[in-house]
């Protein structure tokens, strides 16, 4: 038996359904809320994607380069940004005794930029994030492990669904 992904029902056999762009894999009664997706029984495509309900026995076997049996992607390189970066940009500029367009100046970049930033009306990018880093000797990075033990699970299996997290309109 697995969970709808949509609603955390137990199903026996779920049904491939695109919604908002997504394959997701739900009960009858969330078929409703898209297109049915129709796949070809092959060996190529069924690893091509990881679900938590079809990993627990093929993953182990299949190889993919992931640790533990979980199929690693981009964002497992990724650095999050933390949540108080705008705090820590402000605070960083103060300690130096910088204004906004003297530290617009130093990094060549325009002080609305600096300005947004410190509002948290805009995240910077990459490259602003570097500069920023350097200049100020500040870290923008959050730290990965306290996001990822905040999610702990919805239904009591532990694992959380669509369904957990989104409000239907009926």
């Amino acid at each position: 038996m697995v969970q709808c992904e949509m609603c955390g029902t137990e199903v026996s056999s779920p049904n491939r359904v695109k919604i908002e762009g997504a394959e997701l894999d739900v009960c009858d009664e969330c078929t409703d809320f898209g297109t049915e997706v129709k796949t070809e029984e092959t060996s190529s495509t069924s690893t091509k994607y990881s679900t938590s309900s079809s990993s627990s026995s093929s993953s182990s076997s299949s190889g993919g380069g992931g640790s533990g049996g979980r199929r690693r992607d981009m964002f497992d390189e990724m650095d999050e940004i933390a949540q108080d970066y705008h705090d820590r940009i402000r605070k960083g500029r103060e300690s130096q005794g910088l204004s906004q367009e003297e530290l617009a100046k130093q990094l060549n970049e325009k002080a609305s930029l600096i300005r947004k930033l410190e509002q948290g009306n805009s995240l910077p990018s990459d490259d602003v994030q570097k500069k920023l880093e350097s200049a100020l000797e500040i870290s923008l990075s959050a730290g990965g492990s306290a996001d990822e033990t905040e999610w702990s699970g919805g239904s009591s299996d532990g694992e959380y669904t669509l369904g957990d997290v989104v409000k239907r309109k009926d």
